[in-house]
């Protein structure tokens, strides 16, 4: 009857521990970059090919969701957040009206299908790109190089630029400004709605 009782109880133990280690679960960036490559590889299949069948009306809808939104960066590091910082050059506290990502000569996306509004340099800023989504407005700035015209047309993951350390700059790094109706606002609401889209589809 003892050896019973303390099957029983190693047995529960086991069951537990077992329970326990499996609702551990890894905590996850915000940002969750996945592989450009892996969704630009889905093609259309050919309907006449032997053994192929074209995609479902569900799977397309699927992949045009996921590819009408794309990060700005294949990795995304944040070097200064958006909102009150010490600004590096005169160490007064300061309102910092964007994002500051780590790069290092690294192509720049388009994040949704828009126009080109403005492309140009000056001191602050550095080579820039502005770049016009419905009622927002995206800005690259300290840029090397900026690859599309005023007025072009663009696609969600098309490459508009090259990162740079042009302009009012302490090193190399995207700064990416976002403004709403003509007014500056967290970067984030942006990146946390192709987070949101990416997730769903």
């Amino acid at each position: 009857m003892k050896n019973v009782i303390v099957l029983i109880i190693l047995l529960s133990i086991c069951v537990l521990s077992h329970a326990q280690f499996n609702t551990v679960t890894p905590s996850s960036s915000i940002y969750k970059i996945r592989e450009k490559k892996d969704i630009s590889k889905i093609e259309q299949p050919d309907s006449t090919a032997i053994n192929r069948e074209p995609l479902s009306e569900n799977s397309s809808k699927w992949i045009q969701q996921y590819l009408s939104v794309s990060y700005p960066l294949d990795r995304m590091v944040v070097n200064s957040p958006y909102g009150m910082r010490r600004d590096p050059f005169t160490g007064k506290r300061k309102q910092h009206n964007g994002i500051d990502f780590h790069a290092r000569n690294d192509e720049v996306y388009a994040m949704m299908q828009g126009d080109v509004v403005k492309v140009g340099q000056d001191k602050q800023s550095g080579i820039f790109a502005i770049l016009r989504h419905g009622n927002y407005t995206v800005s690259y700035c300290h840029l090397s190089s900026v690859l599309v015209k005023t007025g072009s047309k663009v696609k969600a993951g098309e490459v508009v630029a090259i990162t740079g350390n042009s302009g009012k700059s302490t090193g190399e790094h995207l700064h990416l400004g976002v403004k709403c109706d003509g007014k500056y606002v967290n970067p984030n609401i942006l990146l946390q709605y192709i987070k949101e889209v990416r997730e769903e589809e």
